[in-house]
């Protein structure tokens, strides 16, 4: 879907999504937290266009982030008691700030990686080249962007041929839901070594690194647009840093 901020250089969103990943990496505190990911959600928006494919593609995955947010909850013990069984506290307030923040971290990576997922993934290769980063790098980047989808629908087909034949996964116990977990993962990991076997015998065919230069007919250009929103970004990030760290703005909330 084309919105009003595609037409931007891929480095630029790479940029994107690594200032405000860094900045939610090093910064603990859930209000500026909130606000990046506020930042995260409306560039991702801007870029991409398709807010709620991304929150299927991965909502597996926020299982796993709130079962954490739990755990944090429960093991990290400090400031006052939310939820206590005599004197064990169960949940305190600085747990359940840590698994906040925690949560609110995996959602900003989450949603910068949309904004470089707006590019195709050969202007990203491109872009990644062009940034001085060894080619070698690049196609393994290339190449996990191609082999994933290809390994997630196989395991789809293998799954939906499973259910075809009467057997309902869900239904199950868990132990033999792993086991039968176990049976679909062993061929597809078997497809994709067969696969990476054949990929590396073409790359050999074709002399692949047989010159220490490569050549490409797309060649990425950064435009003033690009400029003025990378000193912009430039800005915002290093504003951030200065702000909480030296000035400790804004304040700690424990």
């Amino acid at each position: 879907m084309k919105t009003v901020l595609n037409d931007f250089d891929v480095r630029t969103k790479l940029a994107i999504a690594a200032a405000l990943s860094t900045i939610a990496v090093f910064i603990q505190h859930v209000y500026v937290l909130c606000f990046i990911l506020f930042l995260s959600v409306l560039l991702s928006f801007l870029f991409y266009g398709n807010f709620k494919k991304t929150l299927r593609a991965t909502r597996r995955l926020w299982y796993i982030f709130f079962a954490i947010v739990v755990l944090q909850s429960i093991f990290i013990k400090s400031g006052s008691q939310l939820i206590a069984v005599g004197s064990f506290s169960i949940i305190s307030a600085g747990g359940l700030l840590k698994g906040a923040e925690f949560l609110l971290r995996m959602s900003i990576i989450i949603f910068t990686a949309t904004i470089v997922a707006s590019s195709s993934y050969r202007e990203v290769v491109q872009g990644i080249v062009q940034l001085k980063i060894p080619y070698e790098i690049a196609f393994m980047v290339s190449v996990a962007i191609r082999f994933l989808p290809i390994l997630k629908e196989e395991f789809s087909d293998i799954l939906t041929a499973i259910q075809l034949r009467g057997l309902d996964i869900k239904k199950i116990p868990f132990k033999k839901r792993l086991k039968v977990y176990s049976y679909i993962i062993t061929p597809v990991i078997a497809g994709a070594v067969d696969k990476a076997q054949k990929l590396s015998i073409a790359m050999e065919t074709r002399a692949f690194r047989a010159y220490p230069k490569r050549t490409s007919y797309l060649i990425l250009k950064l435009a003033a647009r690009d400029y003025i929103f990378l000193i912009f970004l430039f800005i915002f990030t290093v504003a951030v840093f200065i702000s909480y760290y030296l000035f400790g703005f804004p304040g700690r909330i424990l």
